[in-house]
């Protein structure tokens, strides 16, 4: 019965992550918006660096008015500064004229405070839905990938419209997916929405922070956030400058094939996860995503790059949700808090991500002399995104490095509990 009543939430939530990949456009409109407005890898950069700093804001700012108030009234709240913040990116030449680099700023701060929000709620109210620990991570599981699925829809529509409109317009696709966020209002709006715990019994910020447990679940997402978003965020102009494919074929047979494979990772352990132990899969995952990124960064290939940013997106797809519901296991008596940490932790590791690729790109096209990037066969900006991507590689190798440390202290837990039970 339960079941069945709460179907609508479960229902909500999956909508509202598919739409949230409409954050997706930004990146898309990257080379536009530096060929139109001079805008530099560096500007760019900031502006996924903004974006994700804000949502980190808006995960910890949130997290306790979440547990006293409830879920709905902040849905809502996110819906209108989701829609406000691209309208107004998509307004900015007009009303930021000739200092469009701070419109842009703005907007995504409106923007990514939505993110943030959203990102905050639709984990812990999946966690709260009354249905059995299997059930609950294969939601959990398929509400992660309906963001990988929205993004494939996002990309395809977006890249198709600034393909036939050109890119002068590419406002009028920001514009147009401004108006997603508000079908949220409606969808949450009858849906039954459950807190888990009661404020009074919800584990204080302070222990959480205290905790070893937590403290290397947060390290873990922060390096799956860099590791995830770095890939997403820059292989559409990567694709672009560096392996120089049509802007088309780049963000159809990358970015495209990327979020697939990350729908796909996500889709398939809703499906077997119960069979397989999570630690083991994001210690397997994070060493494949290492050679991911480094096969997308040194490839002289086109194909060969397109392939290795497929297989970069399969083998990241778990390490942000995976960490959440090793999480919700781990540590039951936390509430929104936690999940608002960790979100703001792989929101840390994404802006983190991003920032630090957008730098190496400036700096290796700027420092490295021309004499010795044309023996390599490559132009500066060529030169400096490869190398971009491939520091980026430090990211999954982080990841496995505090994956093998939980799963070594899982073991030692499981040895100490069965030396009790033998006394």
């Amino acid at each position: 019965m339960q079941k069945r009543l709460y179907k609508d939430t479960v229902r909500a939530c999956y909508i509202a992550n598919f739409f949230q990949a409409i954050g997706m456009v930004i990146p898309i409109v990257f080379a536009p918006l530096k060929q139109l407005y001079g805008l530099t890898y560096m500007q760019l950069g900031s502006l996924i660096f903004v974006n994700f700093v804000t949502q980190v804001i808006s995960d910890i700012a949130f997290s306790k008015p979440v547990d006293k108030y409830g879920f709905r009234p902040f849905i809502i709240l996110s819906s209108f500064l989701s829609a406000g913040g691209l309208c107004l990116f998509a307004l900015t030449p007009l009303i930021f004229k000739g200092n469009e680099y701070a419109g842009f700023l703005i907007a995504i701060i409106l923007f990514a405070s939505a993110s943030g929000l959203m990102e905050l709620l639709l984990s812990p109210i999946i966690d709260a839905v009354p249905i059995e620990e299997k059930d609950k991570a294969k939601a959990m599981s398929s509400l992660h990938s309906l963001f990988a699925w929205g993004q494939i829809f996002v990309i395809t529509i977006s890249t198709l419209f600034i393909y036939i409109a050109g890119i002068r317009y590419w406002y009028g696709i920001v514009l147009f997916w401004s108006f997603a966020p508000l079908l949220n209002i409606f969808t949450f709006s009858k849906a039954p929405l459950r807190q888990k715990l009661h404020e009074s019994q919800v584990m204080k910020i302070k222990e959480l922070l205290f905790n070893s447990t937590f403290i290397m679940l947060v390290i873990a997402i922060i390096s799956g956030g860099a590791s995830e978003v770095t890939m997403s965020q820059w292989s559409s102009v990567f694709f672009e400058r560096a392996v120089q494919l049509p802007k088309i074929v780049g963000d159809l047979f990358g970015m495209c094939t990327f979020a697939f494979m990350l729908g796909l990772g996500r889709s398939l352990y809703g499906i077997f996860g119960h069979k397989i132990e999570i630690g083991k899969i994001m210690i397997i995952s994070s060493a494949a995503a290492i050679a991911g990124y480094v096969m997308v960064a040194v490839s002289s290939n086109s194909i060969t790059a397109l392939v290795g940013c497929g297989m970069t997106g399969l083998c990241v797809s778990l390490l942000w949700p995976g960490t959440i519901v090793l999480a919700s296991k781990k540590l039951p008596f936390a509430g929104a808090s936690m999940f608002a940490l960790l979100s703001a932790a792989g929101d840390i590791g994404a802006s983190i991500g991003s920032s630090v690729t957008g730098f190496i790109a400036d700096f290796s096209e700027r420092i490295f002399l021309q004499t010795t990037i044309q023996s390599l066969g490559l132009n500066a900006e060529q030169f400096g995104l490869k190398m971009a991507l491939l520091t980026a590689s430090i990211f999954p190798i982080g990841s496995l490095i505090i994956n093998l440390k939980l799963q070594k202290k899982k073991r030692e837990q499981e040895a100490m509990l069965a030396t009790r039970k033998t006394l």
